[in-house]
C-alpha cells in the first residue's frame, strides 16, 4: 500500500505495484467523487484490474489542462487522464483522493503494474517567480542547508509514524534554462531500513503568474530512464498564450515572495507560513517517495531573501 498526500505545490510521479491492487481492489465509481464517497462512508463497487483499466478515459494529442494555464502536446509515448480518473488511479494505489490537473501516463504502460507510473499535474499560483538569482545560487551551500533541514525535520516525521530520511546529495545538480524558463534537478534520498535509495527528479516550468511542477520519483538505478522520459514531458508541457513567462506585466501581476533557490529547497511553504501544504509521500514495497525536501528551519532563510513587489 502507498500513501500519497497531494499538495497544490507539487506534481508527483508515482509508481504502482501489482501488490497494491491485489490488496485493495475496491475502486471509486466514476460517477461519484472520492471525496463524497469518503464522507458518506459508502462502500465502493469492486472491479477486476482489467475492468478498472478499461474504465479509464485516456486522451491523446494536444491537451489543455483544466485550469487553462498550460497545454500538453503529447507525443505518441504518453496519454493523459483527466482529474477524476487521476484520482481513481491514486485510490487504486491505496492513496486518498486528490484535487489535480490530471495525470500523464506512458502510452504502452499499465499504471497498476510493478513499474507503472504517472505524472500528477498541479499548479503553484504564488505569483511570478523572478529568475535574476539564477547565476548567484551556490548549490553546494544550498545542498548542505537542505541536508541539515531534512535531518532536523526527521523528528516530526518520526512522530507522525514515518521513517527518517536523509538527503544524500544531488543525483543531478540544478540547472536553469534561461531561454525556456525551465528548471530541473535530481536528489538522492535514503530512508532508514531501506536498501534502495530514492530518486527525486524535479522539473519546474515558470510562467507569468505561477509554476508548473513535475516531480519524478523512483529507485536511483532508474535515473537514466527517468531523465530521458522527463525530457519528453518537459518539452511538451507549455504555458498557454498570455500565461507564459514573457507575458508578465509588472504593473498588474503579482510577484512571488521567493526566487529560484526556494523552488529547489522546497522552502516556499515554510517561508510563507504554509508548512501544512508541503508534501511527504511514502510508498511501501521498498519504494519511498518524497516530494521536495522540507526546508522549514531558519538556516534555509538566507536563500529566500526576495521581497514581494
Amino acid at each position: 500500500m502507498k500513501l500519497f498526500i497531494q499538495s497544490a505545490l507539487t506534481v508527483a510521479i508515482l509508481f504502482g505495484t501489482q501488490g497494491a491492487w491485489a490488496d485493495n481492489p475496491t475502486t471509486p465509481d466514476s460517477s461519484s467523487t472520492a471525496a463524497n464517497a469518503s464522507a458518506s462512508g459508502a462502500q465502493q463497487p469492486k472491479m477486476t484490474k482489467e475492468e478498472f483499466l478499461n474504465s479509464l478515459h485516456y486522451q491523446t494529442g494536444k491537451i489543455t489542462i483544466p485550469n487553462g494555464m498550460a497545454t500538453l502536446d503529447l507525443s505518441d509515448k504518453f496519454k493523459y487522464l483527466p482529474p477524476a480518473d487521476a484520482s481513481r488511479v491514486l485510490q487504486a494505489w491505496g492513496n486518498p483522493a486528490a484535487d489535480t490537473q490530471g495525470m500523464i501516463v506512458p502510452a504502452d504502460g499499465d499504471p497498476l503494474s510493478q513499474d507503472g507510473w504517472g505524472v500528477i499535474i498541479s499548479y503553484m499560483d504564488d505569483g511570478h517567480v523572478k529568475d535574476n538569482d539564477a547565476d548567484d545560487i551556490k548549490y553546494d551551500e544550498l545542498l548542505k542547508t537542505m541536508q541539515q533541514a531534512t535531518l532536523d525535520h526527521n523528528e516530526e516525521r518520526t512522530k507522525a509514524g514515518y521513517s527518517p530520511i536523509k538527503l544524500e546529495g544531488w543525483a543531478e545538480q540544478p540547472t536553469y534554462d534561461k531561454q525556456t524558463h525551465k528548471y530541473y534537478w535530481a536528489e538522492d534520498i535514503s530512508s532508514a531500513g531501506q536498501a534502495n535509495h530514492t530518486l527525486n527528479y524535479s522539473v519546474r516550468v515558470l510562467g507569468r503568474k505561477g509554476v508548473l511542477v513535475l516531480n519524478a520519483m523512483s529507485n536511483m538505478d532508474q535515473l537514466s530512464s527517468i531523465k530521458t522520459q522527463m525530457k519528453d514531458v518537459t518539452a511538451f508541457s507549455q504555458f498557454t498564450p498570455s500565461n507564459r513567462y514573457e507575458d508578465f506585466d509588472d504593473k498588474t501581476d503579482k510577484v512571488a515572495a521567493y526566487g529560484l533557490a526556494a523552488l529547489v529547497a522546497g522552502g516556499v511553504a515554510a517561508k510563507l507560513g504554509l508548512f501544512a501544504k508541503l508534501v511527504a509521500i511514502l510508498i511501501a514495497l521498498k519504494k519511498l517517495i518524497v516530494v521536495g525536501v522540507v526546508a522549514a528551519f531558519a538556516g534555509i532563510k538566507k536563500f529566500f531573501g526576495r521581497k514581494a513587489t
